[in-house]
């Protein structure tokens, strides 16, 4: 008798989360996603406009200016991150837009993902809102650069879906001196060929 009285309830459960879990991958599939090709191989990552809206904005308006082509990975350290997206082969900085507004806190309250290994976030200086072009792939769980109440963190806007292989690969490369860093920088660049809009 229970039982009966449960089954109804139990199928009103089921299709909830099938309803929800429907939600999530529309929501994963409807993604703006970027395959980035390197001298190190491929990777694809994926950003959350509903998230952080003017990161994403900014970040694919770089895409479609072709800003990242020829660009390298300037700074790698293996249990950290790796960053790029501000430099070419010769170290010149590439000329960027005015900063976009940091939305670090914002983005988490939203359900956004957090500095963890794969994800992708905006580089900047000690000023929170000096992000313009650069962006590092976290390669560790770095939980210390999430945005709290003390802290403004970085904001994580993305993560990557495919070729986590290639992260591991420049993440594990030789670094030293290069141009005006005095450590970290690969030792054999490795260069953005190009980053592409995919969907």
């Amino acid at each position: 008798m229970i039982f009966k009285r449960l089954k109804p309830l139990l199928r009103l459960v089921l299709a909830s989360a099938a309803i929800l879990f429907i939600a999530d991958t529309c929501i994963a599939q409807d993604a703006p996603k970027v395959k980035f090709a390197t001298t190190a191989g491929e990777f694809v990552v994926e950003v959350y406009p509903d998230k952080a809206p003017k990161t994403v904005e900014n970040f694919l308006q770089y895409v479609k200016d072709k800003h990242y082509d020829g660009t390298i990975f300037h700074r790698v350290i293996e249990n950290f991150m790796i960053q790029g997206g501000g430099f070419d082969t010769k170290f010149a900085q590439r000329k960027t837009r005015p900063p976009v507004i940091h939305e670090g806190r914002e983005a988490l309250a939203k359900g956004g993902p957090k500095n963890s290994v794969g994800t992708l976030a905006m580089a900047r200086t000690n000023d929170p809102q000096s992000a313009t072009a650069q962006f590092f792939i976290n390669v560790n769980e770095n939980s210390f650069l999430d945005p709290n109440a003390q802290q403004p963190g970085y904001t994580v806007f993305g993560k990557v879906v495919s070729g986590m292989d290639t992260i591991q690969k420049i993440k594990s490369t030789p670094t030293g001196s290069g141009g005006p860093f005095p450590s970290d920088v690969p030792k054999t660049p490795i260069l953005i060929n190009s980053a592409t809009l995919v969907k």
